[in-house]
């Protein structure tokens, strides 16, 4: 008699990234989450280049002598 062959299922479970993108292509169109991807890469860049503008600004004071009231 042969051995039984037992499968087992693996389902992932989903990440909350994945759930939101899946809700997320049902409730906008292919256009608005391009839009909304976007907008939100703006954000970060902008986040980014103000990051990179206090950082240079910072610099600036300590090779002027000078040290910043704010740090």
């Amino acid at each position: 008699m042969p051995a039984a062959s037992t499968h087992v299922r693996v389902t992932a479970i989903p990440s909350v990234t994945d759930a939101l993108k899946a809700v997320e292509a049902l409730l906008l169109g292919a256009g608005q989450r391009t839009a909304r991807r976007n907008a939100w890469n703006s954000v970060l860049e902008d986040r980014r280049r103000a990051k990179d503008r206090v950082e240079a600004q910072h610099v600036m004071e300590v090779a002027s002598g000078r040290t910043s009231r704010a740090t």
